[in-house]
């Protein structure tokens, strides 16, 4: 497909002996932001690393789009708390260290407040914002975000999903999320790919919520629990707090979740 960035076809991983992945096929498109979920042990990581090059099929192939730049936000990241690192300098680790580039990624994603403070001392939401300005530093064509919102609370998870559209929007690459927070997923993806093992359904949200097989392997997650939709005529900042259109903030028992 001609506006696909990255396909796998048949892929396979085995590890003594055991079958990780078992022919995955999945597109990821320019301007799609596709999610990734699964149970445990479904191979989520796994996929994940195969498609970033640092594992190697057992058989099968990724066909990625020459010269393809991937910015990567892994789960966790361990900064020892003895070692003092301003934000900017975490940024400059990455090998970009051109100051003009470090101080735009930052405030595009409203953090450039934060450059001289210690990485240890920003929430968890503020240190989320970091890494994806850090995963846009080369300016990549597919962002790979495993786990983003993790550690955050819905209203945090949420400000952050609006924020990845955004980025999408604004640089017009493909994004590739792995998420458990199915409440919020189906209202901030284009394309679903369920995995266990193999791809057991993909789709647009509305379709796969309504797959048998999402229901065989979420069901019991699903009772009770509806799709989150949030309907709004305001931004959250970085803190999670609302924002009027005119800058002032509102409490939060002003803002309508259905």
């Amino acid at each position: 497909m001609t506006d696909s960035v990255l396909r796998a076809e048949n892929l396979c991983y085995v590890k003594k002996g055991k079958h990780i992945l078992q022919n995955v096929n999945m597109v990821l498109r320019e301007s799609e932001i596709a999610t990734l979920i699964g149970p445990n042990g479904a191979g989520k990581t796994t996929l994940v690393r195969l498609l970033l090059g640092l594992e190697t099929p057992t058989s099968g192939s990724i066909i990625r789009q020459p010269g393809l730049r991937i910015g990567y936000v892994p789960q966790k990241v361990a900064i020892p708390n003895a070692l003092p690192l301003r934000v900017r300098d975490f940024l400059a680790l990455s090998g970009i260290t051109d100051k003009k580039r470090i101080a735009a990624v930052l405030r595009e994603m409203d953090v450039d407040s934060l450059s001289e403070q210690a990485v240890q001392q920003i929430s968890g939401g503020e240190f989320q914002r970091v890494m994806l300005a850090r995963a846009l530093l080369n300016e990549p064509q597919l962002l790979i975000l495993d786990e983003p919102a993790q550690g955050l609370d819905v209203i945090g998870q949420q400000a952050l999903y609006e924020k990845i559209s955004t980025i999408r929007d604004r640089h017009h690459c493909a994004v590739l999320m792995v998420s458990h927070d199915l409440h919020l997923v189906m209202a901030a993806t284009d394309q679903v790919i369920c995995l266990n093992t193999h791809v057991c359904c993909t789709g647009h949200p509305d379709d796969i919520s309504a797959h048998p097989e999402y229901l065989k392997l979420f069901g019991d997650a699903l009772d009770g629990l509806a799709v989150y939709a949030h309907h709004h005529d305001h931004e959250h900042d970085v803190h999670g707090n609302i924002v009027k259109a005119d800058g002032g903030h509102i409490a939060h028992e002003d803002c309508r979740h259905d």
